[in-house]
């Protein structure tokens, strides 16, 4: 295979399940991650996950935009944990934009579910793996 197909191409950019408050089992959130992210590898598409905590361990908005700045990207996933949520509308905005900015020659696609999200970048990547 070529080593060019294996460099990450997409950017997931979700929350980590074991850093999100509440009394939830996270264990099922993370399985799904695993299983979407295997997803890519299976497909010869390389992929990184950009996971923030909403339990005040990190800036999101920096961690983010570091992930961003990294490379550029051709698809940028923005999971369902950022996006589902009334009170996590201001961040989703937030983040947004910064794919706007920072990332302007790149897709944006969405998931339903942790373990499409390769079916969700599929859609946007130029030759599909």
């Amino acid at each position: 295979m070529d080593a060019a197909r294996n460099e990450p191409r997409v950017l997931v950019i979700g929350l980590d399940p074991y850093r999100v408050p509440g009394p939830w089992d996270p264990t099922p959130v993370a399985e799904g991650i695993k299983v979407g992210m295997a997803r890519f590898a299976e497909a010869g598409v390389g992929a990184e996950t950009c996971l923030v905590g909403l339990d005040g361990s990190d800036d999101i908005e920096a961690v983010i935009a570091a992930a961003l700045g990294r490379q550029p990207w051709e698809v940028v996933v923005v999971g369902g944990g950022l996006r589902h949520s009334e009170e996590r509308l201001e961040l989703f905005e937030r983040i947004i934009n910064l794919v706007r900015q920072l990332a302007p020659g790149a897709a944006i696609a969405f998931n339903a579910t942790p373990d499409d999200t390769y079916a969700a970048a599929a859609r946007w990547l130029h030759d599909r793996g």
